[in-house]
């Protein structure tokens, strides 16, 4: 039987943490910079958590 592949585009996007949940960057701080208060940048800038929703999807491309 073949072996489950990870999928790679998972592995950049999402990190796993201790406890099995996982973190993400926040979009929309990729370009127009500019244009965005310093304020609305620096929250952006934080990773969070994913939800519990998305938690199973992402579950399922991590096959480690």
């Amino acid at each position: 039987m073949n072996k489950i592949k990870t999928r790679r585009s998972a592995v950049k996007r999402y990190k796993k943490t201790g406890n099995n949940n996982f973190i993400r960057k926040k979009a929309y701080k990729g370009h127009l910079l500019e244009g965005k208060s310093s304020s609305r940048k620096r929250r952006l800038s934080i990773s969070v958590c994913i939800g519990s929703t998305e938690k199973s999807i992402v579950k399922k491309f991590f096959n480690k």
